[in-house]
């Protein structure tokens, strides 16, 4: 005897009311790309209707295995499915960085590619609503949980000249991507070309955080999204080998106690219940905050925008409280980024990623290219000393935390923890600033 009921998924369809369902997903345009809109989570032309839809397949439990050849291997509707690949996939990403080739690539490109992979080798579907849920729900959550530690004053305070040096170098950032746009305007991807640099110029400011809070708001299709983080990573990976054959010659400092912060930050160990609960309860509550303004403010880009405001502001006015709960988030926030990357790889066609990854290659080579001599020449000009520098761009390119590890590799003790909190200044502000430097400069040019 079975333990559980086993039966024809023909004769579970409910009854002939047809209706697609509704949740924020992808479309294809007039115009041939791809947007984020509130539309049916499947092509038009093509809709996958709830009911009546016959299909071979069995159901076990409630669960549809689709043995149909023209679908994907797990239904769309099958929502533990979808959502155990998801994690699944981001699992596999986290681990793969401790492996020698996923700790050249990175989790990131690896949990992408394994996405990619899977909805083209029809495993899991290009869209459901579970990936809807990513984007609007837990990718805002994510926002907060990353910025506890962003007490301005601190920064402003502890860094000294490095300080000086990212802003150099977040300007060397802007200019990079004025002159890349005018030599490389990406016109293949309509009007995908000014967001994805948008996106870019906030990600070589902060960080991989930035690039996705910039796309969402912007509704860059999830293809050129994904090329656009395949090539930032080659791009990234040329650029530190370059910042670490430059300071070659600097030598290292002696050890001092800063080593022990920077371990502290990156390690996400022995994390306590409480602190991780106040987390995410504090990190939705500022979303709900943020949605609200945003409806009575009718801010472009959703919440996004406003809840990065608002932590930075919280995390200013109350450093001790937010430091407490910060390790916590920071755990919490970096499994949430990985779920975001399969979802981004899910929902890509490779041949599109294929397509539209050399142009947007060439694109950010020129931009950090660019980055890399205007932050030398002003450096040089204003007297600042190289060492200062290149972490100040390695915290521009890479974020906070191949800030922290250049610094503790090169052994320049007393720069690791300056360096993780101006990489933290720049993950603060870039959002805002790549939003509006879109909207207002790259989308006119």
């Amino acid at each position: 005897m079975a333990v559980a009921s086993v039966s024809l998924a023909a004769q579970l369809q409910s009854p002939p009311s047809i209706r697609p369902l509704h949740c924020r997903s992808l479309y294809s345009t007039s115009n041939g790309h791809s947007s984020f809109k509130s539309k049916p989570p499947f092509p038009p032309q093509k809709h996958v209707l709830v009911a009546p839809v016959r299909r071979r397949g069995i159901t076990v439990g409630g669960a549809m295995l689709n043995l149909n050849s023209g679908g994907p291997l797990i239904s769309p509707q099958d929502h533990w499915g979808i959502w155990a690949a998801l994690f699944a996939t981001a699992t596999f990403g986290l681990w793969s960085e401790r492996t020698k080739i996923g700790s050249m690539i990175s989790a990131a490109l690896v949990t992408i590619l394994v996405g990619i992979a899977a909805s083209n080798l029809g495993v899991i579907p290009y869209e459901a609503p579970a990936y809807s849920v990513v984007f609007q729900y837990l990718l805002p959550l994510t926002i907060p949980l990353l910025l506890f530690r962003a007490d301005m004053w601190n920064v402003i305070h502890s860094t000294g000249t490095l300080f000086s040096a990212f802003l150099l170098g977040s300007v060397a950032t802007v200019i990079g991507t004025l002159v890349a746009f005018l030599l490389v305007p990406m016109r293949s991807l309509g009007q995908d070309a000014w967001k994805i640099a948008a996106c870019l110029m906030g990600s070589y400011i902060g960080g991989a955080v930035n690039y996705i809070a910039i796309g969402e708001a912007l509704k860059v299709s999830p293809s050129v999204l994904a090329a656009g983080v395949a090539a930032d990573n080659v791009i990234c990976a040329i650029y530190f080998v370059i910042l670490f054959m430059l300071a070659s010659k600097i030598p290292a400092e002696p050890p001092s106690s800063n080593d022990g912060a920077a371990t502290e930050w990156t390690s996400g160990s022995n994390l306590p219940v409480l602190q991780s609960a106040a987390a995410i309860a504090i990190s939705m509550a500022l979303c709900k905050s943020a949605m609200w303004m945003s409806k009575l403010l009718g801010v472009q880009g959703g919440i996004l925008p406003i809840v990065t405001a608002l932590v930075v502001i919280l995390a200013t006015l109350l450093p001790t409280q937010f430091a407490y709960i910060a390790p916590a988030g920071d755990a919490i926030a970096v499994v949430l980024m990985q779920v975001f990357f399969a979802v981004l790889g899910a929902s890509g066609s490779i041949w599109n990623v294929i397509n539209t990854a050399p142009s947007i290659f060439v694109f950010a080579l020129i931009q950090v290219t660019v980055h890399l001599l205007v932050i030398l020449g002003l450096g040089k000009l204003f007297q600042l000393d190289l060492k200062l520098l290149l972490l100040a761009s390695n915290a521009n390119i890479g974020g906070p935390t191949t800030a922290c590890g250049m610094a503790t590799a090169k052994g320049w003790g007393s720069l690791v923890v300056p360096g993780i909190l101006v990489g933290i200044f720049g993950v603060s502000l870039a959002t805002l600033f790549g939003i509006s430097f879109g909207l207002l400069v790259l989308k006119n040019m």
